[in-house]
């Protein structure tokens, strides 16, 4: 027991001589991370990082933006004897390509940002077109501005589908995304028909793609004649009354949600 404690009290003396000289120096995450050169150094990140700890590099940057775990990047400030709090809970920080010394210098970019930044959603990771944009998909982020119809809840976006390839670290707009597909051009589906008691149905061929709630063309795999008719799910579609109370109770939530 007693060789137990003198190896334990040994481990905390070592520790706290390793220490950094400056443990505790108080910084804060800046309002716009960006990197000229691909390397991501703790002066890029954080206000009052000086001396030679400005330089140490954190990470590397491959493409136009680069997305940190705000808990390492923690961690590397406190063993360069830095202490950022992270009061905000930010869980991710987002690093975009600056500009060298040829043109505007990236403390100069950061500085005209951060008169106008703001905390806008971004997408944590690369999103292909038709993928369904999921909770964990959405980080927080402060950037020098955001899209005119960027959302302001997470909820707005949450479920709706990528209408274009989405970049990891953009900002979240709107026009990104739309209602899930769930009907293909060229799909064979089933139209129905229902009205007091009288249920009649057709195959057809979509002409169109469609999320549930859109009007699309149908033709009529038999007569050939093209009709209109309102997407209900996978595979299937309505006409006449049906369709017009599914279009009554869609349609407004739809809109509301842009």
């Amino acid at each position: 027991m007693k060789t137990f404690l003198l190896a334990a009290a040994a481990t905390i003396v070592i520790a706290a001589l390793s220490a950094p000289a400056f443990a505790g120096t108080a910084v804060s995450l800046r309002m716009d991370t960006t990197d000229a050169d691909g390397r991501i150094t703790l002066g890029d990140l954080f206000d009052g990082v000086t001396g030679p700890a400005a330089d140490m590099v954190v990470a590397a940057r491959m493409g136009p933006t680069a997305v940190l775990d705000a808990g390492q990047v923690q961690v590397s400030a406190r063993r360069a004897g830095f202490d950022w709090t992270n009061s905000n809970g930010v869980r991710r920080i987002i690093v975009r390509e600056g500009v060298d010394n040829g043109g505007v210098s990236a403390n100069g970019a950061r500085a005209a940002a951060a008169r106008g930044n703001v905390e806008v959603l971004a997408y944590a990771r690369s999103i292909t077109v038709g993928e369904i944009v999921q909770p964990q998909d959405l980080i927080w982020t402060k950037m020098a501005g955001a899209p005119a119809d960027a959302p302001r809840d997470s909820d707005a976006i949450v479920g709706l589908a990528a209408k274009r390839p989405l970049r990891e670290g953009a900002a979240v707009s709107m026009r990104d995304v739309g209602a899930a597909q769930v009907i293909k051009s060229g799909d064979l589906i089933t139209v129905t028909y229902d009205d007091g008691g009288i249920s009649l149905s057709l195959q057809g061929k979509a002409m169109a793609a469609a999320a549930t709630g859109d009007v699309f063309a149908v033709q009529n795999t038999l007569s050939k004649k093209i009709i209109q008719a309102v997407a209900t799910g996978p595979g299937a579609a309505a006409v006449g009354p049906q369709a017009q109370s599914l279009q009554a109770r869609s349609q407004p939530v739809r809109f509301a949600a842009r």
